[in-house]
């Protein structure tokens, strides 16, 4: 199926639409739009999530990361993990990963002529076959994880998945991920609940909230660098950065960093 021939909506895509990207389909516009019209706010989750990303990767090139493995790492949109590690710390290698098809192909396009990165088309339920098709990686050394906002399109308990990416990481090696979260507002929580209904209906990977507890699980075998499980926005924001409690979008989002430790 090529891009042009594609009528079901993919996270990839809205996620892009959210971004304002521009390898978004009609599809992925329809769904982004009819989400945000039940929760405006919906895009400002998103680019709170890529900010965190990029975030974690200037924090992780600043503690001696020099390859990083990108989960469900979407489309490419501008401050990519490639280019945010390769300007802190050039020569950085970078691998992504990702379940659709064209996304890879679009990667792979945009990654061409650059050395130290690539995008792997795989299943993030497969971490096996990740790491074996990873060349770029020396998994004997440190690497930084990163599972931003993949895990939520993953049914069912997770931690094994989660653990069985650890197990295959060197001791100084980070975790990095967000998940959407349930918020305490019970307002808040009845619209997040009509935008995932929204969202499931009309998108191939369906979506589900997991809880603190839950999203603190998956940081088993690790040691939560400061300043822990925090809101995303929370989670070393720039300097001058000063929280908006009355803020909604922050508040369904989760962001934390591990250090994996000896024996993980």
């Amino acid at each position: 199926m090529t891009q042009q021939e594609r009528t079901t909506a993919t996270a990839a895509g809205v996620y892009d639409w959210y971004l304002n990207g521009h390898h978004h389909l009609p599809c992925d516009a329809e769904v982004a739009i009819a989400a945000q019209k039940i929760f405006p706010l919906a895009g400002r989750v998103a680019r709170y999530n890529r900010d965190f990303l990029q975030r974690v990767v200037r924090w992780m090139t600043g503690h001696g990361i020099r390859q990083f493995l990108d989960i469900g790492s979407g489309y490419p949109v501008a401050g990519n993990v490639h280019e945010i590690a390769q300007r802190y710390a050039p020569g950085s290698r970078v691998v992504y990963v990702d379940l659709d098809p064209r996304t890879v192909e679009v990667s792979n396009d945009l990654l061409a002529g650059e050395p130290d990165a690539a995008c792997l088309l795989a299943d993030a339920r497969e971490p096996e076959a990740i790491f074996e098709r990873a060349g770029l990686l020396d998994f004997g050394e440190p690497v930084g994880l990163l599972m931003v906002s993949v895990l939520p399109f993953v049914p069912g308990d997770v931690r094994p998945l989660v653990r069985r990416y650890l197990d295959r990481l060197a001791p100084g090696s980070y975790l990095a991920l967000t998940h959407i979260t349930t918020p305490e507002d019970e307002g808040l929580q009845r619209k997040q609940e009509d935008v995932r209904d929204t969202y499931n209906a009309k998108v191939r990977q369906s979506a589900q909230v997991r809880g603190r507890a839950e999203v603190a699980a998956l940081f088993d075998g690790t040691e939560l660098v400061p300043p822990g499980l925090v809101l995303a926005t929370h989670w070393n924001p720039p300097r001058g950065y000063l929280p908006d409690p009355g803020d909604q979008a922050s508040a369904v989002l989760l962001g934390a960093v591990g250090r994996v430790l000896s024996g993980a």
